[in-house]
């Protein structure tokens, strides 16, 4: 098993940045695909961004492409999400998320954080 834990949220205002971590332990890092999901209030959880084992590839929803990046340091089992040109659409508690195999729905995701929330003011 692996445990996640993020960081980095907060309140911005729309066009800010802000920079959302997560912590992983418990099992080897590099084993797991990871991604980020948001949910904003009375919404679905959604996919925002995915990357592979290696960091070798990486995907985004098209309402966060060219905005956010993503990005994993495996030697520190930590993951980021770079979220750039931030929109009020954007507000939701993002969570991180673990998985062996899968693409980006949510239930392809076994292991997730506690989440971190993200308000962007307009």
């Amino acid at each position: 098993q692996v445990q996640l834990v993020e960081s980095g949220g907060g309140l911005v205002q729309a066009g800010g940045s802000l920079r959302l971590s997560c912590a992983a332990s418990g099992h080897t890092f590099s084993a797991y695909i990871m991604a980020w999901f948001r949910q904003a209030p009375g919404k679905e959880r959604e996919f925002v961004a995915r990357i592979s084992k290696a960091a070798i590839i990486t995907s985004y929803a098209d309402s966060v492409k060219g905005r956010f990046a993503i990005s994993r340091d495996n030697s520190k089992n930590t993951m980021d999400l770079q979220m750039n040109s931030l929109k009020p659409e954007d507000t939701a508690v993002y969570f991180c998320a673990a998985t062996t195999r899968g693409d980006r729905q949510v239930a392809d995701y076994a292991y997730w954080g506690q989440g971190t929330q993200v308000t962007v003011s307009s």
